[in-house]
């Protein structure tokens, strides 16, 4: 006849092995390490990981992802080891509102290169308002990448 063993369970935390319980719940956000003020920009020196239990609630809605702000503006002043706010940062301005700018238009080989003055600041891919500083005209463009305002055939 076989010997029939029963199998022997141990319990071992992860407190009993030295590693700190994280549980599925706990949410790890960025915050940052230094006081972040208005139009700096952010970069990864300046942010850390945060352990959050699931029971906290925020005030706002906050950034979960360091990737999702590497390279913003800060809106409002961030303060080391608090989580962020959805709210609190924004893309950067390519253009800046009242500062004169290239303004392109190009369309069928054609290719008109002027002046003119943004009503608004914009990000890239954004259609701002734009005064010709020729005509007096206001005109609508498309921010580009390198700073110009592209208008028409777009």
């Amino acid at each position: 006849m076989k010997a029939f063993h029963k199998p022997i369970l141990v319990a071992v935390t992860m407190a009993t092995i030295g590693v700190p319980p994280v549980l599925a719940e706990d949410r790890i956000l960025p915050v940052p390490t230094v006081t972040i003020y208005p139009g700096d920009i952010i970069d990864a020196a300046m942010l850390k990981d945060r352990l959050y239990p699931d029971t906290y609630r925020f005030r706002t809605a906050v950034i979960e992802s360091p990737r999702v702000l590497i390279g913003k503006t800060v809106r409002r002043t961030l303060i080391p080891g608090e989580a962020i706010p959805m709210n609190s940062v924004d893309d950067p301005k390519v253009v800046t509102r009242g500062v004169p700018t290239t303004v392109v238009f190009e369309e069928a080989g054609l290719s008109i290169t002027g002046v003119g003055t943004p009503l608004q600041s914009g990000i890239v891919g954004q259609s701002i308002q734009v005064k010709n500083i020729d005509s007096g005209r206001i005109i609508i463009g498309r921010v580009e990448a390198d700073g110009k305002i592209r208008i028409g055939g777009y």
